[in-house]
């Protein structure tokens, strides 16, 4: 899988030669040694062969050098191979006299295209999407709604059509029994557009967590850079931190005091860190509380930390009866009310900051930032994420950590690195605080459905070009990289650009004009911790997965994959209808 076939045909004469590759994804990288070629044999005249397997998930560089002792460069050659593709490289000399030497790369067998299986699945689910569709629409035909009821239960069907009354609408009831009042209208108040966020942002997390069909865009980033992958975990801490704000204000409006509130969000949060350290243990074939190797950190156990500094900061300045700002600038009425929180994360910040480029490291240079390995040409091989792996290898001790980072493929790099590690937190707690400021918006603007957009999409703007400026618009090259691993303040204002634009988009659709009821991804969204807790424990049950007949096939893990998303999904749409749903 992701592999191609190359020969290599060498018709120059001794010593030989070396091949070597670079990845298009390492930035920085020493070439990694692939294959001697030997020489041709002049009295056969028979040139000198080697085959390798090359990568063709990224562009390669393929580098081509004199085996001789001064390793001259012969040739260089960049191409994106395709998978199972079968190559040959002929290398041969132009002229005598010049000594020009050309590399031609010919195909021998077309590879396959290994996207196919990912068109075929769009197709199916909106062929699924579509039947549902015309399913409702055909249900809202009075004949067809009847029909459709009688087959499935005659006799209440006779009972309702021989009725003098009949079957009175929802309007009626509603308006007769005035006791549904209370729960209609809690229902209304619910912002169904932050279950569905969070529901999406899940569903694609089990996706990936599962593998995401061994597609290299449904992994982590190696180091810099932002894939598929990496944008559930920021939207979902982003998520809470919406909720933090709508379900606190709740809670003190209906008389809980603060105490009373501070105990549950204690609570919550142990039972989060529990749950991620001793339920979601990484360790479990080594025994559930194998305390040795015990992996501390997690994202249940960020969740919890993240979730546990801003209920208690929000829970620290919120009143129950908050009003309108009557200050001098109402247009930040949602802001200039919070400055004391406001300049609390600030100050987190500034410790992240000074922290990342100003702590001493030992063997590396001051501000290191990178994947250590064989990046920056092999200088920082065990620099692995600069200070943050630093405090994390000096607090937790390496056995307590991550022990294969992204980076660990692409960069070679060796040692552990936690991609939820401690100075990491500080920026979730950022993230957070965002979607807190998400939630402030709905509150302040309650009912303006243009107010709360029209904040949404300025605040989607200036997280966008505070990344443009912290990223120089370049994936390695800006002031501060867009980097999941160490949780950089630029991947934070990147992700949450993107999350204010797509709770934008959602509440439009779900709570505004309510063209969209949220289905499917609100199901799991009202379930979240069960749906993660569960596809982590049962990842390697069936039917979550199986034996499958061919391991290296694209489409058979994202059969498989799908397959175990879609079972959560269904499980969740299960417990919606059954009102039954696992609040911590």
């Amino acid at each position: 899988m992701d592999q191609a076939l190359l020969l290599v045909h060498n018709e120059l004469p001794a010593p030989g030669l070396n091949l070597a590759a670079r990845s298009g994804s390492c930035h920085q990288c020493l070439y990694q040694f692939l294959a001697f070629v030997p020489p041709s044999n002049e009295r056969l005249r028979k040139p000198g062969t080697a085959s390798v397997m090359v990568d063709t998930q990224h562009p390669l560089t393929l580098l081509l050098l004199n085996s001789s002792v001064d390793d001259r460069d012969l040739c260089k050659v960049q191409y994106h191979f395709g998978e199972f593709g079968n190559y040959s490289l002929v290398v041969k000399t132009l002229s005598t006299s010049t000594q020009t030497v050309s590399c031609d790369l010919i195909i021998n067998e077309g590879p396959i295209n290994s996207y196919l299986p990912i068109l075929f699945a769009f197709l199916v689910y909106m062929g699924i999407l579509a039947i549902l569709i015309a399913g409702r629409l055909l249900m809202k035909i009075d004949p067809v709604r009847n029909w459709v009821y009688k087959k499935l239960n005659p006799r209440a069907t006779d009972r309702m059509i021989n009725s003098e009354l009949g079957s009175p609408n929802t309007t009626d009831s509603i308006n007769c029994d005035p006791s549904p009042h209370p729960w209609s209208s809690a229902s209304r108040r619910r912002l169904h557009s932050l279950d569905t966020f969070r529901g999406l942002s899940l569903v694609i997390m089990v996706f990936v967590n599962y593998g995401g069909g061994k597609y290299w865009f449904f992994k982590h980033e190696s180091w810099n850079g932002l894939t598929v992958a990496d944008l559930v975990f920021p939207w979902f801490v982003f998520i809470m931190g919406t909720s933090i704000a709508l379900a606190l204000g709740s809670m003190l409006r209906w008389g809980s005091s603060k105490w009373k509130v501070l105990r549950k969000i204690l609570w919550r949060t142990f039972v989060l860190i529990l749950l991620g350290i001793i339920v979601v243990n990484p360790n479990y074939c080594l025994g559930p509380l194998s305390w040795d190797n015990l992996r501390i950190p997690g994202v249940l156990q960020r969740l919890g930390f993240t979730y546990l500094v801003v209920a208690a900061l929000e829970l620290l300045f919120t009143r129950a009866d908050s009003g309108t700002w009557e200050g001098r600038f109402p247009a930040l009425q949602d802001i200039l009310p919070y400055w004391p929180q406001w300049l609390f994360i600030l100050v987190l910040e500034a410790i992240w900051l000074c922290l990342t480029f100003l702590l001493p490291v030992p063997d590396c240079p001051r501000g290191y930032i990178g994947p250590g390995g064989i990046g920056d040409f092999g200088k920082y091989p065990n620099c692995t994420g600069g200070a943050a792996g630093y405090i994390d290898r000096l607090l937790l001790g390496e056995k307590h950590m991550y022990q294969h980072p992204s980076s660990g493929v692409t960069y070679q790099t060796t040692m552990p690195y936690d991609p939820e590690g401690i100075l990491g937190t500080i920026n979730s707690i950022v993230m957070a605080f965002l979607g807190l400021q998400a939630g402030r918006i709905t509150l302040f603007y309650k009912d303006q459905h243009k107010q709360i957009m029209s904040r949404f999409v300025i605040w989607g703007i200036v997280m966008g070009i505070i990344s443009a400026i912290l990223t120089k618009c370049s994936k390695e090259e800006g002031f501060i990289p867009i980097n999941k691993n160490l949780w950089s303040i630029s991947y934070v204002t990147t992700t949450s650009c993107f999350a204010f634009t797509l709770l934008l988009l959602m509440y439009y659709l779900v709570d505004v004009k309510k063209w969209w009821s949220g289905a499917p991804f609100l199901y799991p969204g009202m379930n979240s911790i069960l749906v993660y807790v569960g596809h982590q424990v049962f990842a390697n049950y069936f039917p979550f997965k199986w034996k499958m007949q061919d391991s290296q096939s694209h489409a058979e893990h994202l059969t498989q994959n799908l397959t175990a998303t879609t079972l959560w999904v269904i499980i969740s749409y299960i417990l919606y209808r059954r009102r039954i749903f696992w609040k911590i």
